[in-house]
């Protein structure tokens, strides 16, 4: 791996990191459980636009060890790996398949990200009641994931001005 890889990889991870910690930080007016503004995903998505699925799959993990220690516990480590790895999965897929824009992956990132969470506190809790909450997750999903996608397509154009980045 490049030092100017490793470098940047590494300053990836402290940006998701304090955007993590200042997401903390900022009230959700909406009183359901598991809304947040999902102002890390940015960066693990122009990680996947710039340096591709591997890399953007070890910053969000990374992120959620850091964070979970951090700000949470296990159990929010637990959601927050379920949603992840979805959320991710799901954005690599349809970013191959050049179905969507950016701001269309990031919108399947943050619906995707909001049913592995709600997938597992179904599974931990034992209630299938909790999927009356994914209707409410899924708009705050989609309207996040809209947010993220294009500040996410500003940031990689930027980019993409001052250094080739990985197609």
């Amino acid at each position: 791996m490049k030092t100017k890889h490793v470098a940047t990889f590494g300053m990836l991870i402290a940006l998701a990191f304090i955007l993590s910690y200042i997401e903390t930080m900022i009230p959700v007016m909406i009183p359901v459980p598991g809304i947040k503004l999902g102002l890390a995903n940015l960066v693990v998505l122009v990680a996947l636009y710039s340096m591709g699925f591997r890399e953007a799959f070890l910053l969000s993990m990374i992120r959620i060890v850091l964070v979970g220690f951090t700000f949470g516990s296990l159990s929010t480590m637990l959601f927050s790996f379920a949603g992840g790895i979805l959320s991710l999965t799901l954005m690599a897929v349809f970013q191959k398949s050049k179905l969507f824009s950016m701001t269309g992956i990031s919108i399947l990132g943050g619906l995707g990200h909001n049913i592995g969470q709600i997938l597992v506190a179904m599974l931990v809790v034992q209630n299938l009641n909790l999927v009356y909450y994914l209707p409410i997750l899924m708009i705050s999903g989609l309207i996040t994931g809209t947010v993220v996608g294009l500040v996410g397509a500003l940031i990689v154009r930027s980019l993409r001005k001052y250094q080739p980045l990985k197609e």
